[in-house]
């Protein structure tokens, strides 16, 4: 690989730790960047999930010291994540995606216009939500539909789970996104097992990729702590605008 390749994919690697760190969506950077060198679709997406969670594992950690984790929520989703993320990788070789873009791309305008409608959701938190039954719908959510998303496609699952977790347990941004890196974590390694089993990660390349994306990992992490739900807000609703656009140009394009 060219020289002037690989400092690309390191950049694209350290803005991806950024954005997933704060509101989920890095793939939108980091897998078109890998895919460009023209290597498989299927190699492109274990390789991206190897550099992936080593971020998000490092994201996880810098949340859990500073900002209130959904461990009820978070430790149950992460481990059936593991699973779900596994079956949707074993089934990313069968399944097309163009058949899966279109309805991502309409959850992701949905997003979008209910954000931008309700500006006080994921402002401060609204506890009243919380109850039994849908502590038990945010763990089957997240744990298994949208890690199976992650699994069989990627890109915007940290935003799917943020947004899951303000909607429907009622947490602020900043705790939304804490709980979501920790599910993160559990389909990336998911997704990954399966990946490296069937020998289709470049296990080089990806860990040259991890160091630059821990370290856009960590900065992201502070600044989103730092600056609190209003800044993941706004960062959310560009990240979901960009991925419209993203799927719709690789839809239509």
């Amino acid at each position: 690989m060219p020289l002037e390749q690989f400092l690309v994919l390191l950049a694209a690697a350290a803005a991806a730790g950024w954005v997933d760190a704060v509101v989920g969506g890095g793939g939108l950077l980091q897998l078109p960047a890998i895919l460009v060198t023209g290597m498989p679709t299927v190699e492109a997406m274990a390789t991206n999930k190897f550099s992936s969670v080593f971020g998000t594992a490092s994201a996880a950690v810098a949340y859990s010291r500073s900002a209130k984790v959904d461990r009820q929520v978070a430790l149950p989703g992460a481990a059936l994540a593991a699973l779900s993320a596994g079956l949707g990788a074993w089934a990313a070789a069968a399944i097309s995606a163009e058949v899966l873009r279109p309805a991502v791309m309409v959850v992701l305008v949905a997003v979008a216009v209910f954000v931008t409608l309700r500006p006080s959701m994921g402002a401060v938190p609204e506890p009243r939500l919380r109850t039994g039954p849908r502590v038990a719908a945010a763990v089957a959510t997240a744990g298994v539909g949208i890690a199976f998303y992650d699994g069989i496609m990627g890109p915007g699952t940290g935003t799917f789970l943020i947004i899951a977790f303000t909607t429907i347990l009622g947490l602020d941004f900043v705790a939304a996104s804490a709980s979501a890196k920790i599910i993160n974590v559990g389909t990336n390694l998911g997704a990954l097992a399966v990946f490296g089993a069937q020998g289709h990660v470049h296990w080089a390349l990806g860990l040259g990729m991890a160091v630059c994306n821990v370290a856009g990992a960590q900065f992201g992490a502070r600044m989103a702590l730092r600056r609190g739900a209003a800044f993941v807000r706004i960062v959310l609703l560009v990240v979901v605008v960009a991925m419209v656009i993203r799927l719709g140009w690789q839809q239509f394009g």
